[in-house]
């Protein structure tokens, strides 16, 4: 069998196999990039929120979102069900300071998720409304009632105006890259984390992940 397309660069040292913890960094950030290939043989992009349906394995895992009509990539999605999903977490400049000797150079860490998905697009208003409720389950569950409330006339004039999809993930890379590969700066990575910016203190976290879920699943 023909091993799918790798589209991320991931050393043995970053790559995590945990589908837990990319199903938790979709969950933290929702705001994916869909990348499919036009014809030109140039990427075509669309940010979109994506909600992780309820699975237990990784083996059925699938993606909900949806993307404007007037969006060219609709069409090719139509004529084209295989994309890349990419997701960006976190992310931080890391300074050589850490080390303990100058011979050393910057980097940055970051945790990223790509994923081979094959596409299914959702045309109808009942799905569609089905659709749109996760997403505002997931991200203000509040509005909810007021989605309801709202005029039928409205409502269907909304969906009307976008096009669904559910997204089969067929393979996916998780990338942990937090220097856990230099456990000499580890100290000063701790103390960083404590007083450093947000994203530096979630990458402090995704290192606490990191491990837990290495020695989770040692043999």
């Amino acid at each position: 069998m023909t091993q799918p397309h790798q589209s991320l660069y991931n050393p043995a040292q970053f790559a995590c196999a945990d589908w837990s913890l990319a199903c938790t960094l979709l969950q933290e950030h929702a705001l994916a990039s869909l990348v499919s290939v036009a014809d030109d043989g140039l990427p075509l992009i669309t940010h979109v929120p994506l909600h992780t349906t309820s699975t237990s394995t990784a083996k059925d895992w699938r993606l909900l979102g949806h993307l404007a009509n007037a969006n060219p990539h609709r069409a090719l999605l139509h004529d084209n069900a295989h994309a890349v999903v990419t997701v960006l977490g976190p992310q931080a400049y890391m300074s050589p300071a850490v080390y303990p000797d100058v011979q050393r150079v910057p980097t940055w860490n970051y945790v990223a998720l790509h994923a081979q998905v094959s596409v299914r697009l959702l045309t109808d208003a009942e799905h569609k409304d089905v659709l749109l409720k996760q997403l505002i389950a997931d991200h203000e569950p509040s509005y909810a009632q007021q989605w309801r409330d709202l005029p039928g006339q409205y409502t269907q004039a909304m969906l009307r105006a976008i096009t669904g999809f559910e997204l089969e993930v067929l393979s996916w890379q998780l990338k942990v890259k937090v220097n856990q590969h230099r456990p000499e700066a580890a100290g000063q990575l701790a103390l960083q984390a404590a007083v450093g910016s947000p994203d530096e203190k979630a990458l402090a976290v995704w290192t606490q992940r990191w491990h837990a879920s290495r020695d989770a699943h040692k043999v």
